[in-house]
Formats: C-alpha cells, sequence, structure tokens
C-alpha cells in the first residue's frame, strides 16, 4: 500500500474511532438517567450506587476521548469538515459527561428522599419529564450518528417543551411546601430532581447544535427556544433550584 494511502486509511480510522467513542459515551450516559430515575421513583439505593459508581467510568472515557481528540488535531492538523468532526466530538463528549454528572446528582438525593411518600400526581410528572428528556437525547445521539442536521434542529426546538414540563413541576412542588412545611424536605429535593432532568434536555439540545455546526459549519439562526418560566415566579421558596452549575 502506497504511504499516502496508508496515511489516509490510519486517519480515517482515527475519525472513526472518535465517533464510535461518543457513540458508547452516549449509550453510557442515557443508561445513567434511566437507572437514576427509576432509582429516585422506586428508592432503590442500590440501583443508586450503581449509577454513581458508572459517573466515574464517563469521567474516565470523556478525558480520554479529549485527550485522543486532541492529539489526532496535533497529528494530522484537519482542516474544514474534519476539523468540525473533531471539536465537535469534543463538545458532545462534554455534553455527555456533564448528563453524567446530573444523573449522578439524582441518584445521590435516593437516600435523601426514600423515606418519604410523593404524591403520585409529582412522581408520575417526574417520570413523563425524565422521559421527554431521554426521548431528546436519544434522538440528538441518532442524529449525530446519521449526520442527519435536519432532524437535530427539529430535536432542538422540542426543549420548550421540556422546559414547560419542569415549570409546571415546579408549581405543584411549590403547592405541596406551601400547603404543609412537612413536606419541604422530600419536595425541595424532588425539585433538584427535577431541575437536574431539565437540564439533560439542555445539554441534549446543545449536543443538536452541535451536530448542526458539524454539518454546516455554522450555528442554528434562530435563538434557542426556551419554555422555563420559573425565574418569573414571586412565591417563597424554601431552597432555589440548582442553576446551569449546579451540584456538579
Amino acid at each position: 500500500m502506497p504511504m499516502t494511502e496508508h496515511t489516509v486509511t490510519s486517519y480515517e480510522d482515527e475519525l472513526k474511532l472518535i465517533v464510535r467513542r461518543i457513540s458508547e459515551m452516549g449509550g453510557m450516559a442515557e443508561r445513567m438517567v434511566e437507572q437514576s430515575v427509576a432509582a429516585l421513583m422506586r428508592s432503590d439505593w442500590g440501583l443508586a450506587q450503581s449509577v454513581v459508581a458508572d459517573d466515574m467510568q464517563l469521567d474516565d472515557a470523556q478525558r480520554a476521548l479529549d485527550e485522543r481528540a486532541i492529539m489526532t488535531i496535533a497529528k494530522r492538523q484537519p482542516m474544514a469538515v474534519d476539523l468540525r468532526e473533531i471539536v465537535g466530538a469534543i463538545r458532545i463528549s462534554n455534553d455527555l459527561e456533564r448528563i453524567g454528572d446530573l444523573a449522578k446528582n439524582i441518584a445521590k438525593r435516593v437516600i435523601a428522599v426514600h423515606d418519604h411518600a410523593h404524591p403520585v400526581q409529582l412522581v408520575r410528572g417526574i417520570e413523563h419529564l425524565s422521559e421527554m428528556a431521554l426521548e431528546q437525547l436519544k434522538e440528538v445521539l441518532d442524529a449525530y450518528g446519521e449526520r442527519d442536521y435536519e432532524r437535530a434542529l427539529a430535536m432542538r426546538e422540542n426543549d420548550e417543551q421540556i422546559d414547560a414540563m419542569y415549570t409546571s413541576i415546579f408549581r405543584e412542588l411549590l403547592t405541596y411546601m406551601m400547603e404543609d412545611p412537612r413536606n419541604i424536605t422530600s419536595c425541595t429535593h424532588l425539585l433538584f430532581s427535577a431541575k437536574n432532568i431539565e437540564r439533560i434536555g439542555d445539554h441534549a439540545t446543545n449536543i443538536a447544535e452541535t451536530v448542526y455546526y458539524i454539518q454546516t459549519g455554522k450555528q442554528p439562526a434562530n435563538e434557542r427556544p426556551k419554555g422555563d418560566t420559573t425565574a418569573t415566579m414571586t412565591q417563597p421558596v424554601p431552597n432555589d433550584p440548582p442553576t446551569q452549575a449546579d451540584e456538579g
């Protein structure tokens, strides 16, 4: 095989490996979100501990991918779409690592709420919110695998629905806390968990925008839709929900 052909083949293999690692990280992040919410709903401390342990593996995978991606840039000096592919992989790996952190944060609240009974509608609401966020994550990861930027852009628009659902849960939790102070502790933990799920949807939307960037070289023209109106509420809240830099 001529040297130039060998070099090209080796370079393509490196790019394929990076894409494959993103797929593996995506699968791990999806599983962690599913299991953390299941642990919260079922008060399954063993499952919650498993999620916490998995987060360390996802952190390691993210660091390894970043190192490989940076090494590829240094060795190959890629241009145009190849450079966007590698930079995009770094961005996506960071979002997936953050999703793992959010799933871990939910899992860590299991022990704090396991002795408290939760209203059925609240449990169903949080489960539904997690289903919406997971669907968003799965769709954008599929869009990345297929390099379908139009599909990714369509899923970006769905983030507003996740925000609106979170706002509804926020209002319900607030009502329960105001009606009976004994609900404050458990409802506060559920509030943090709901916010973490909403943030998972935000990171999925980040991935959708990265897919669009990889394929087009541009950021989406229109502003990201938002449906979270909790910041405008005037009722007192016992503990503020976490912001974008929540818990970690």
